[in-house]
């Protein structure tokens, strides 16, 4: 009888995760490109800042409750009311962001006034109830319901803009609705695969999901402030033509990132499930391997995209190439950030976490305003780099310090660089317990979170 393969396994669970990110990406890229084409820079700068500005409110409105997630996770007699929590929270939290964004708009304290941005903040109650489920998903191990999401979410914004391509209509208007589409799609497809019941909800540990959510909610935003204040302020103090070109860079990288981002979904099960030791060796590994595939997949980008750009975007966006260079740096040191971050929450110092995400937020918003108005998108990218391996380099320190391993342990070795060669699950097989106490002696009475 033929073998068939294990979905359960690590090995299948990235090779799946590649395949799906690898296809959002490259739908991704073909809408960037229609999009580009069709409203050139200063359409595409309008049509980023009034999703940046949506996906704010997102982020904004969800309080970390996926934080919290992951940190009840192990008591398995909370796990269902979890998901019912997941969605109820969502939806309530969701929907008063909205309004307030709306009310915000209203009094003209928005970076826009455009009825367009009205539409987005719509989809807010829907893309917050979607992270909390996804974040169970992933709990769960299934990343067959995560992925078939992220196709579905490329899809929806893809197909119906090559229809209004064919037809010559592609207006920043259906730019921002078939973005709404890939917000709201997802929702529904989770809630189908899911099934959560609000009958189970309890309120006492929504409660207790919004106190710990809470304290890890102001380091998440600065964090994700982090990776978009740089478009907001472009747009501030400079130009929505500016917009589009950065924006462009980042789009071209985002595609250099899906080995590292299918590993970080796969491990987290892993890290929140179990032994704290496990879970750090787990990190330690997953940390060498993303930094190897990372540096790659960017690095050759990097080397390309003075050719790649101009003739997959067009002249006018040919100045988006010294942005990609300058983030390239910075974005190996993102994919690092959000691993280690899986496993500090462990840890219970949300408090640490926060300042460290807000320090570099500060150095960002500081460093933006001081290069923006001299280099523009190049200004941006400078800034955004700087921030982003300041706070890889501390949170990257601190994991090492408080799994007691010298931070050349994290560092490739030529058996990373195999495994990355090759399946690249590999690299994720749990340790024995006897290879896990041959690799780190840990002081008796350590104080491990």
């Amino acid at each position: 009888m033929p073998r068939t393969a294990d979905l359960s396994s690590p090995l299948y669970r990235v090779a799946q995760t590649i395949g799906s990110q690898t296809v959002r990406v490259l739908l991704g890229a073909v809408t960037g490109v229609l999009i580009a084409r069709a409203i050139q820079p200063e359409g595409r700068g309008i049509y980023s800042v009034i999703a940046t500005t949506a996906l704010t409110a997102i982020v904004l409105g969800h309080l970390s409750v996926e934080k919290s997630q992951i940190y009840l996770w192990p008591d398995q007699t909370r796990q269902r009311a979890l998901l019912a929590n997941g969605l109820v929270l969502g939806l309530t939290l969701g929907t008063a962001t909205a309004l307030a964004g709306l009310a915000l708009m209203a009094v003209g304290a928005m970076p826009t006034t455009s009825p367009l941005l009205a539409l987005a903040l719509l989809t807010v109650p829907f893309g917050v109830a979607a992270t909390n489920l996804r974040g169970i998903a992933s709990l769960q191990s299934r990343i067959d319901i995560v992925n078939r999401g992220t196709i579905a979410t490329a899809l929806s914004q893809c197909l119906p803009l090559l229809v209004f391509t064919a037809l010559g209509h592609v207006t920043v208007t259906t730019v921002i609705v078939c973005w709404v589409t890939s917000i709201i799609l997802p929702f529904v497809l989770l809630v189908r695969s899911l099934r959560p019941c609000p009958r189970r909800m309890e309120g006492g540990l929504a409660c207790r999901q919004l106190a710990l959510g809470g304290r890890y909610h102001l380091g998440l935003v600065a964090f994700y402030l982090l990776m978009t204040v740089d478009i907001l302020l472009l747009n501030a103090l400079s130009s929505a033509a500016a917009v589009g070109i950065y924006t462009v860079a980042v789009t071209m990288l985002s595609l250099a990132g899906i080995p590292a981002e299918a590993i970080t979904r796969v491990v987290l099960p892993r890290q929140a499930h179990g032994d704290i030791h496990h879970a750090e060796q787990i990190t330690a590994r997953a940390l060498r391997i993303n930094l190897i595939l990372s540096s790659a997949f960017i690095g050759a980008l990097a080397a390309v995209s003075p050719v790649l750009i101009p003739l997959v975007y067009g002249r006018s966006f040919a100045g988006s190439v010294a942005p990609l260079l300058a983030l390239a740096p910075g974005t190996i040191a993102l994919s690092l950030i959000r691993l280690v971050e899986q496993y500090l929450v462990r840890l219970g110092r949300p408090i640490s976490m926060t300042l460290i995400a807000v320090g570099a937020l500060t150095a960002n918003v500081l460093l933006n305003v001081a290069l923006i108005p001299r280099w523009g998108p190049l200004g941006a990218a400078l800034a955004s780099t700087a921030a982003y391996i300041l706070m890889a380099s501390i949170e990257v320190s601190w994991f090492a310090r408080s799994a007691r391993l010298p931070l050349h342990a994290l560092l490739p070795r030529p058996s990373d660089v195999r495994a990355a060669l090759t399946p690249v699950g590999s690299a994720l097989a749990p340790l024995t317990p006897s290879r896990m106490i041959a690799r780190r002696r840990r002081r008796p009475g350590q104080r491990v979170g």
